[in-house]
């Protein structure tokens, strides 16, 4: 299987044809490739369960990861994730940017999805125009997780990188500019504990303040 390319330029208004094209490919259960504002990251739909099995298979994820959901604002977030005070207000501080945020989830959240024990999601929202314009016109939250090679353990920044590490079960790869470094920061929330549990590209100086 060859993978569809879309290139697009990193700063301008994704153009809507693309982004309409792109979401056919994952409404229809596609694999997608795309970067973001930490690095390039691999997604589906929400429903898509052979997809996801994929996803799973590409990384060699073990069955405890789990993906997370990128929305594309916090009301819809809120559909999927059960915010807190504290959680909201951190969520407002650091959406949208480079950062998970880890949260009780609500029913809309398939359970095949969360640990069995703890009843958990993983939120995003994306500053980068791609990723943000693929949440909007998806209509629902676009499952993720980052691209990283299961060979090296080194993320992938651009999209021939995505495609050496991912590229015979992509069904789309969105080409744009190269991303940062590192991949998303991720902090849960429990109650009103914060506990950042990887600390990446999103800066956590002044969160605990």
């Amino acid at each position: 299987m060859s993978a569809l390319r879309l290139s697009f330029d990193r700063w301008g208004v994704p153009p809507a044809q693309k982004i309409k094209r792109a979401v056919e490919i994952v409404h229809g259960g596609g694999v997608a490739a795309y970067p973001t504002d930490s690095i390039y990251a691999l997604g589906c739909a929400l429903e898509a369960r052979d997809a996801i099995e994929r996803i799973y298979k590409m990384k060699k994820m073990a069955k405890n990861q789990r993906l997370a959901l990128i929305c594309p604002d916090l009301s819809t977030a809120s559909q999927y994730a059960m915010l807190s005070q504290t959680a909201f207000r951190l969520a407002q501080r650091i959406f949208p940017g480079p950062y998970t945020l880890v949260v009780p989830a609500t029913r809309e959240v398939p359970r095949t999805l969360t640990d069995a024990k703890r009843r958990t999601v993983g939120i995003r929202i994306t500053s980068h125009p791609i990723a943000q314009a693929l949440a909007v016109a998806l209509g629902r939250p676009l499952l993720t997780t980052s691209a990283i090679s299961p060979e090296t353990g080194e993320p992938c920044r651009d999209a021939d990188v995505v495609l050496v590490a991912f590229g015979a079960n992509l069904y789309l790869d969105i080409d744009s500019e190269a991303t940062n470094a590192a991949p998303s920061t991720v902090i849960e929330v429990d109650r009103d504990q914060i506990t950042v549990l990887r600390q990446g590209q999103g800066p956590t100086d002044d969160l605990f303040e």
